[in-house]
């Protein structure tokens, strides 16, 4: 199994991709582009820039700028599910919760950058 998927980050990047696609089956079909799909979109782009990411271990920038795009994809993911709450899609309790688990991705990605040879860095 490649290193990324054992990191507790990836394991709830992954679940966080997971309940986005299954909350966001309900969202209007008016808000299927710009609204659903850009969300599903960022939010597996943190996987998969990790994954990216963890391909480039033995170069520390490149390592760094795909971990950074990892956040800024989960940042943008933050920004669509305040949309989707003051839309009205999701209640106060789904959106405090997802949005918990999207701040807490983005602590562990901010420690994992800046401590990258923790991780394999040289």
């Amino acid at each position: 199994m490649a290193v990324y998927k054992e990191l507790l980050v990836y394991k709830k990047a992954f679940s966080l991709a997971l309940e986005i696609q299954a909350v966001s089956k309900a969202f209007p079909m008016e808000e299927k582009f710009a609204l659903t799909d850009q969300m599903r979109r960022s939010s597996r782009s943190v996987c998969a820039n990790l994954a990216e990411g963890f391909r480039k271990l033995r170069y520390r920038a490149h390592f760094v700028s795909k971990l950074t795009d990892a956040d800024m994809e989960n940042s943008e993911t933050g920004v669509w599910l305040e949309f989707s709450f003051a839309f009205g899609y999701l209640s106060e309790e789904r959106y405090q919760d997802l949005m918990n688990r999207n701040e807490e991705i983005g602590r562990l990605l901010f420690h994992i950058i800046e401590n990258p040879e923790k991780y394999g860095v040289k």
